[in-house]
């Protein structure tokens, strides 16, 4: 029988019938597999709990005076660093990087056809004949998985995006359906946090065009100051503020105080701080500003383009994660981290032409580094519908950007033509990276939530949106306060309903 308390299993051979017990004669139990205890939950003894809607993992704060590091060191960081996370598929004619793997995984990746690729990344099996994996390689897969945190939300019916009817038709306007779909979860959770906090002052950080804030203020009554630094962005959300109270008073609806600048200070005000998809270090600063303002009652942070951070401080922002020896994260590192998993595991499924452009830029990459061997990696933007271009017609678009001719350079020798041949293999290695993607974004939401674990703080993360079209989905929710009637009834607010039916046009939000 296995215990998985200690992670010890122990083989016990029976005995056969009639014969006479004799314990001298019978092995002690042997252990057959002792590995360590896994870092995390020995560490931190977390509340694991399963939602029809997705996993949440829980952690109560430290026990007053308890050690949250223990001076172990485990050596479980540094994988990241190497190939293929820390990789660019743009360099992989130029670094050689396809001869850097191992010759056992070059052989079946070589000739694994995408929909093959896609069920290593997790996708369903397209059945057929199929390559024969390497045992090293089935194993990196598994483990990889396993030390990601669940993205899915097991309860969620499988469509694709559309307009959320959830949501009033005065709040979809100049609202694309994925944003629907983030705002009115991200929303639901809010409140949820409102009203265990009793706190029903919001502040939205970096929030855009307002969509999110209009939600909270006209869709669920609760009082909204909105920050955005992007003076193009707030005047579009002062303007589609103005046609919503336009439409309001068509309708006789009584709109909600509305006033510009900063909130006035209030004595003992509490807030409740979100941000959503805050960009780069604008995340770990809310994360700060909620553990050392006691007037930040709650915190839900939607992070995003983790290789904007500083590091630090931007990352590693807890004490366990610091000191963990290799836990330095590379841009290309936190660059992966930015992937879509599951939209990249579609067009492995469907073997989508879109394929096409991660080899055309590294091919292009390998022109460029030939023409001026200084220039490594340029911002070379993407070029539109780049997979329905030949290379040739791709090439024109793509170095004049980096301040080359193209007349001057071959787009059409044996040399192009030899490595777009290759481009399965390009595919492939790609297939690798976003393989690692998740283990790298589950380290740095991991540091986020044990920083604020450290400092006490009840916090869980949540796979909140459907990662096929929101692939940023986990929010990291933060409060002074056990989250457990927050997090208990975020099955009910499954997305399977988004279809429920909305008022009629003619209605106007609910006026509070």
């Amino acid at each position: 029988m296995g215990t998985t308390r200690g992670l010890h299993y122990h083989h016990r051979p029976q005995r056969g019938a009639g014969r006479p017990r004799r314990p001298h004669c019978r092995p002690p139990p042997l252990p057959l597999h002792r590995p360590r205890p896994p870092p995390l939950p020995h560490l931190f003894p977390c509340r694991h709990e399963r939602h029809r809607a997705g996993h949440v993992v829980a952690a109560d704060p430290a026990p007053a005076g308890a050690e949250v590091h223990d001076g172990r060191r485990r050596p479980h960081v540094p994988v990241v660093q190497h190939l293929p996370a820390a990789a660019h598929d743009a360099d992989f004619f130029t670094e050689g990087l396809w001869a850097q793997l191992p010759p056992p995984w070059q052989t079946a990746l070589g000739s694994a056809p995408p929909p093959q690729l896609a069920r290593l990344l997790g996708g369903p099996d397209p059945g057929g004949p199929g390559p024969l994996w390497p045992l090293s390689l089935l194993a990196f897969a598994a483990a990889s998985r396993a030390l990601s945190f669940p993205r899915g939300r097991p309860g969620a019916a499988p469509r694709p995006p559309c307009h959320s009817r959830r949501l009033h038709p005065l709040l979809r306007r100049h609202v694309k359906p994925k944003k629907q779909h983030e705002i009115r979860r991200l929303g639901k959770l809010l409140q949820r946090l409102s009203q265990a906090t009793g706190c029903t002052r919001m502040v939205d950080v970096g929030a855009g065009q307002g969509h999110l804030s209009r939600f909270l203020a006209f869709g669920l009554g609760l009082s909204v100051t909105a920050v955005e630094g992007d003076g193009r962005l707030a005047t579009a959300a002062e303007r589609f503020d103005r046609e919503l109270l336009r439409e309001l008073h068509k309708t006789g609806g009584a709109p909600p105080q509305r006033r510009r600048g900063p909130p006035r200070p209030s004595d003992g005000a509490r807030v409740l701080v979100t941000g959503l998809h805050a960009c780069g270090d604008l995340s770990p600063a809310l994360l700060r500003h909620f553990a050392r303002s006691p007037s930040v009652a709650a915190v839900a942070s939607v992070g995003c383009c983790y290789m904007k951070l500083s590091t630090p401080p931007g990352y590693p922002l807890s004490s366990w994660v610091s000191a963990l020896p290799g836990h330095e994260l590379s841009y290309r590192a936190r660059e992966s981290a930015c992937h879509a998993l599951e939209q990249y595991r579609g067009r492995l499924g469907g073997g989508s032409p879109r394929l096409r452009a991660h080899c055309y830029r590294a091919v292009l990459e390998t022109l460029i580094r030939g023409a001026r061997p200084g220039l490594r990696r340029p911002g070379v933007q993407t070029v539109k519908k780049a997979h329905a271009l030949s290379f040739p017609q791709y090439a024109r678009l793509g170095l004049p950007r980096v301040g080359l001719d193209p007349a001057s350079i071959p787009l059409d020798s044996d040399a192009v033509g030899t490595m777009l041949e290759q481009q399965h293999k390009v595919v492939a290695f790609f297939s690798l990276t976003l393989l690692l993607a998740p283990l790298v974004e589950t380290l740095i939401l991991l540091d986020r939530l044990l920083y604020l674990r450290e400092r006490g703080f009840h916090c869980a993360l949540v796979p909140l949106f459907d990662p096929r079209f929101s692939p940023r989905n986990l929010v990291l929710v933060a409060a002074r306060c056990p989250l457990g009637t927050v997090l208990a009834g975020l099955e009910d607010e499954d997305g399977s309903n988004d279809e429920a039916e909305s008022p009629p046009e003619e209605q106007s939000p609910p006026a509070q």
